[in-house]
């Protein structure tokens, strides 16, 4: 059995798609998934389940969300190994010293950075944004709402949800 992280994108955020997590807990756990369990309450959930491409473990849970809570939700996930690969590869330790203000977009797969939007969107914040791999790291020294929206050049191919550095670490060590 292989650890997997499910970070489930636009859940609780406002009044549309409320899930409460003993809902997703029981959602995962009917997909034969164990040790299931979930952090705060913003779609982060952590389960055992055998070797499987984590697209297709993000489309079953994607489609299991639809077809009990009738909710439009995109999901990623991330294998353990991939997690704290990650973490190990975040560009901006010296300067980053507030984990609420760092963020962490993981998409269902790398972006293309050659492509124009990526370019633009990476050239809004030269200083404090990079992509590495499927990740989009962003230094938000003056918080998410001040920050330059990076993410914008990468939604356009891809499934993103983003997730503070607080959050991402707190995952790893759930694991």
């Amino acid at each position: 059995m292989a650890r997997y992280v499910a970070l489930l994108r636009g859940i609780n955020v406002g009044r549309n798609k409320r899930v409460a997590m003993a809902d997703l807990r029981a959602l995962l756990a009917d997909q034969g998934w164990t040790d299931v369990r979930t952090h705060l309450n913003s779609g982060n959930a952590l389960f055992s389940a055998p070797d499987a491409p984590t697209a297709e473990l993000a489309d079953r849970i994607s489609a299991a969300i639809a077809e009990r809570l009738g909710l439009d939700v995109t999901c990623v996930v991330l294998g353990a190994d991939e997690l704290r690969a990650a973490i190990a590869a975040h560009p901006f330790p010296e300067v980053a010293t507030n984990g609420s203000r760092m963020m962490a977009w993981f998409c269902s797969a790398p972006p293309d950075p050659d492509r124009p939007a990526m370019r633009d969107a990476l050239a809004l914040d030269p200083e404090h944004a990079r992509l590495v791999g499927a990740v989009l790291y962003q230094w938000c020294p003056d918080g998410l709402m001040g920050a330059p929206p990076v993410a914008a050049g990468i939604e356009q191919d891809v499934v993103c949800t983003s997730r503070n550095w607080n959050t991402v670490t707190k995952l790893a060590e759930l694991l």
